[in-house]
């Protein structure tokens, strides 16, 4: 097998021994451990070996469950010819970008500017002091239908190198220059208002595909952060139209093939408008995000679907994607024994055997399984089928489930379907996505009064406030096999405090508002740009690649400064910081400098800037953990759809005094007469104090702080 033919130091095939990635951590570099390329780790050892030899760098970017990566891999990096000539004339270095996303980013930036279009794998080749002067994403071993060919490319790029390498170092400056200067400057000197969240409907109703649900046209990605959005836009202005767009793609997606209808979850894309034919590969902040689209649909409209799906995807994740320390896994590989997607599909034999005739005619009409297919393959060919809900049933699941019976039977497929080889599963652990499916976690515990989800949430932060503790206090943002390793970005913190935050408002344990307090002010520290705002990807304490940058657009996951400018509004009205809302309001400025062209593209800051422009509540529960009138008017509270509002409990006596110390204006919230008493503020202002259910209800219904 080529795959176990490796390399010498200098080029020529050692069968004895895998490369350097052996010693790696990441499940993406340990799957090209055993190539014939000699492989570095992204690091020292490898520049210094490129300019000691006076060679180009090739960078190879992807992921465990990138299904392009491993047909590259499969064609040019297991093929001797192809490691014969990148041994020979340059340094190769893989890098996993979910362990190093500042990486990616710095490169898929370039490679974007420079081809108009970005993805995975992702080729870079730079010089040894790391600028680059060629960028593309998958390329195929030799040349096709006008493609370059990875082999043309080296050997053009390897004469080019010693012929006429100046030409080679212009443009790989220009290159640099031109990534530094896309950074954003200082603040602007006005607040964004209402107008810029009117702007992002505006564009997101333009894109809306009122057929199918979502926006643009294929590929379609859930987006589900862009749900939340019009959802609380709806809140806000009563337009209907933003909510019919959110209900309409989440319910879309529930009845698409991207939904994975029989074992639960979200695929991590639809190949087409209809939502019906998805990349397979299932992503844990894909779960995480559209858990908390769901539960705020939930919660908005009372619709059981929604209530349903956020339980489903719960189900998927705490089934499959659960550590035994209770930390989740990062992915599921899309391709298993059979190709891309064959764990999934199915067909109507299949069904027949798995069920029997009668009740496989009921399963192929629930899930749309066709004796010849409901999809092509590679070859056009109709044959498997992906499990989805007919188009023509307008109620089917929306209303009560699936239809009677249903359920037995998609529990037997699931049955039948795990005895299948599976994909192979990204087993590291990330403080981020970790944390963003806490945050998932905690608002279906608020929403569903579901204590297990709180109880999951807490090991998962526990584990990361742990095991993937720096000795200063700051985040690794990478734990597998032991070990955590590589300095916390700015996701790590902004979403762990994230997490902490909407623990903290299920459970009222005042320890996880204080560790949110501590890390926030780390990431202040060490994130924190004191002369222009915002908050670097990269802490002080990092290397830096061409440029110190700042992600400020929502791609697969909400932007580290989107989450960071909600978390400093959400930390101003739980302590009463003013500094907090201070730094907030230069956040905001700093966007509306940096988004006006795009303002959808910023979903969850415009979440932050509702909250913000307001009005917004403060309450405060004064009573005792465990007293029954407070944990029933706690259960009233959480039971309704109140975004823009905190809570804090603050309990009598000294088991009060952690809660004062961290938010000194409760000290005189107290329970009155020993009665649970509610404080009820918006601003400013505050209502008298309420002794009941029906007396805070009361102040909410007549649209106090609404």
């Amino acid at each position: 097998m080529p795959g176990t033919q490796t390399a010498t130091e200098n080029g020529p095939m050692d069968r004895r021994r895998p490369n350097r990635l052996i010693h790696e951590k990441s499940p993406y570099l340990l799957q090209h451990a055993e190539n014939p390329v000699n492989w570095f780790p992204w690091g020292d050892e490898a520049f210094s070996r490129a300019r000691k030899e006076d060679r180009p760098v090739f960078l190879s970017i992807g992921y465990a469950t990138c299904h392009w990566c491993h047909v590259m891999a499969h064609e040019s990096f297991e093929d001797l010819a192809v490691a014969a000539l990148l041994n020979e004339y340059f340094v190769c270095i893989k890098v996993d970008r979910e362990e190093h996303p500042d990486i990616d980013n710095v490169y898929m930036a370039i490679c974007q500017m420079m081809n108009g279009q970005g993805g995975w794998p992702l080729t870079i080749i730079m010089t040894p002091e790391k600028m680059p002067f060629f960028a593309a994403t998958y390329l195929p071993k030799v040349s096709r239908f006008g493609m370059d060919g990875l082999l043309d490319i080296l050997s053009r790029i390897t004469t080019l190198w010693r012929e006429q390498r100046n030409t080679l170092f212009l443009s790989a400056e220009s290159i640099a220059s031109a990534i530094r200067s896309l950074q954003p400057g200082s603040p602007g000197t006005s607040s964004p208002d209402e107008r810029m969240m009117d702007d992002a409907f505006g564009h997101l109703a333009l894109q809306f595909d009122p057929e199918n649900g979502g926006f643009g046209t294929a590929p379609k990605f859930p987006s589900p952060h862009i749900m939340v959005f019009l959802i609380r836009y709806w809140y806000r202005t009563g337009n209907d139209q933003a909510l019919h767009m959110a209900k309409k793609t989440l319910r879309a997606i529930r009845d698409g093939g991207i939904y994975d209808q029989i074992g639960f979850g979200l695929h991590r894309y639809s190949t087409d408008a209809r939502w019906s034919v998805p990349h397979f590969e299932k992503m844990l902040y894909d779960q995480a995000l559209m858990v908390i689209a769901c539960t705020e649909a939930y919660q908005a409209t009372k619709d059981p679907l929604f209530c349903r799906m956020a339980r489903e995807i719960i189900t998927y994740v705490s089934r499959d994607m659960t550590s035994p320390e209770g930390s989740f896994f990062s992915a599921e590989n899309a391709d298993s024994e059979g190709g891309e997607g064959a764990y999934y599909t199915w067909t109507r034999d299949e069904l027949e055997t798995a069920l029997g005739h009668e009740e496989a005619s009921r399963a192929a009409e629930a899930f749309t399984i066709l004796p010849g297919g409901n999809y092509p393959d590679a070859n056009g060919r109709y044959k498997k089928n992906i499990p989805r809900r007919p188009s023509d049933d307008p109620k089917g699941i929306r209303e009560s489930g699936l239809p009677a019976g249903t359920d037995v039977l998609r529990e037997r497929l699931f049955a039948v379907r795990s005895k299948r080889p599976r994909p192979s599963k990204d087993d590291k652990v990330l403080a981020d996505w970790n944390a963003l499916f806490c945050i998932g976690l905690a608002h279906a515990a608020r929403a569903f009064g579901e204590r297990t989800y709180a109880d999951s949430a807490r090991g998962a932060l526990t584990f990361i406030l742990s095991r993937m503790r720096s000795p200063d206090g700051g985040l690794y943002h990478r734990y597998r096999d032991g070990e955590a390793g590589i300095l916390g970005y700015a996701d790590d913190y902004a979403f762990t405090i994230r997490a902490l935050v909407a623990l903290y408002e299920v459970t009222y344990d005042v320890y996880l508002l204080s560790e949110a307090i501590a890390l926030h002010r780390y990431f202040i520290d060490h994130f924190w740009d004191p002369e222009a705002g915002g908050f670097f990807s990269v802490s002080d304490r990092a290397e830096v690649v061409i440029a110190r940058r700042k992600e400020w657009y929502d791609g697969a996951v909400p932007s580290s400064n989107s989450v960071a400018c909600e978390n400093l509004l959400l930390l101003s009205r739980l302590t009463g910081d003013p500094d907090a809302e201070e730094r907030a309001a230069v956040l905001s400025r700093w966007f509306q400098r940096v988004m006006h062209h795009a303002p959808a593209s910023c979903a969850w800051f415009l979440i932050a800037l509702d909250f913000a422009l307001g009005p917004s509540r403060e309450i405060v529960i004064a009573g005792d953990p465990g007293n029954e009138q407070t944990d029933a008017m706690i259960h009233a509270l959480h039971a309704r759809y109140l975004p823009r509002t905190v809570m804090l409990q603050r309990p009598a006596g000294p088991a009060g005094d952690p809660v004062v110390a961290i938010a000194p204006f409760t000290r005189e919230l107290v329970a009155q007469n020993g009665v649970t008493t509610a404080y009820v503020c918006s601003g400013h202002a505050c209502r008298l104090p309420a002794k009941d259910i029906a007396g805070v209800l009361s102040d909410l219904e007549a649209g106090f702080g609404k």
